[in-house]
């Protein structure tokens, strides 16, 4: 007996090729490719994961530097000669102190800072106790929040993992979590970050100047970036430990080693972004088969 092919069944295997067609045009497609595209897409990995790096760094800033009352005060937006977001706090089980909420309003249109971005938007950070204190917790999100013109989002949680005051000698850790961090730009281009790192500070803790502070960062991310046709996912170590001042919006030193997802462990195509030696500067070099690239950060 024949089969009969009937124009249901034709339209079903024509869906069902269609989706696997954008299924697999969704993937990550930096796996195969001329050299010079092997080397484009290294690039596009490590230099997204470096600005997230620096995005998220900045909001550790912000969150630590609102006042003396949450965390140092006068560091990030705040430690500039005038910073411009209006802030709110609200305590959430009043009288008490904390948990207290605190939302900086940068406005619908924006306001640039003395480091000249343009940051709008709100930045709303819910903090369990002054963040010098062992175990507390400041827990970040953002609603309609931009960088520039970069859209923000995720969840920015900052744990206090030192251990308890009076411990001799004195030492300060905090353990950051970037959740489902994401960052999007007007040509719907974007960046997927998940990071998880521990930032233990190695100067400054004799005194109460937190311009003076510096800090070690070592850990571990993961992300997905889109560049117009290009899609890479790829992981990231720390393979040198960062270091970060509070007198610098950049990180000054350290490397960073970012592998394209299901890469062999042979291949050449490895980037290694290198963030200098210790000058504050917004000049880094990515490293990739040999080859260095200078790129600026954001």
């Amino acid at each position: 007996m024949k089969s009969r092919f009937n124009l249901s069944q034709f339209f079903v295997l024509a869906l069902f090729f269609s989706l696997l067609m954008i299924t697999s045009c969704q993937k990550e497609n930096s796996q195969t490719g001329t050299d010079e595209q092997q080397v484009e897409a290294s690039m596009a990995s490590s230099e997204a994961d470096s600005e997230s790096e620096i995005v998220f760094n900045g909001i550790f800033d912000d969150a630590i530097g609102v006042n003396e009352e949450v965390g140092i005060g006068g560091t990030g937006v705040f430690g500039r000669v005038a910073a411009c977001p209006d802030v709110t706090v609200i305590r959430l089980n009043a009288p008490a102190p904390f948990p207290v909420k605190v939302i900086l309003d940068f406005g619908l249109n924006g306001c640039v800072g003395s480091d000249g971005h343009l940051r709008r938007g709100k930045v709303i950070t819910v903090y369990s106790n002054r963040l010098l204190v062992p175990g507390a917790i400041a827990t970040t999100t953002f609603d309609g929040f931009y960088f520039d013109s970069t859209k923000v989002e995720g969840t920015h949680k900052i744990t206090n993992t030192s251990p308890p005051l009076g411990t001799q000698p004195p030492s300060r850790q905090f353990t950051v979590d970037v959740i489902e961090g994401k960052l999007t730009k007007p040509n719907g281009n974007y960046i997927e970050w998940n990071s998880h790192k521990v930032i233990t500070q190695i100067e400054g803790l004799g005194t109460n100047i937190p311009l003076d502070d510096i800090f070690r960062v070592e850990g571990n991310a993961r992300g997905k970036v889109k560049r117009g046709a290009l899609i890479v996912l790829w992981e990231s170590s720390i393979t040198e430990p960062l270091i970060k001042r509070f007198n610098c919006r950049w990180i000054v030193k350290g490397r960073i080693r970012t592998v394209r997802v299901n890469t062999a462990t042979t291949s050449p195509w490895v980037a290694v972004l290198d963030f200098g030696a210790g000058n504050c500067d917004n000049q880094a070099v990515i490293i990739i088969n040999g080859v260095p690239h200078q790129i600026t950060l954001p």
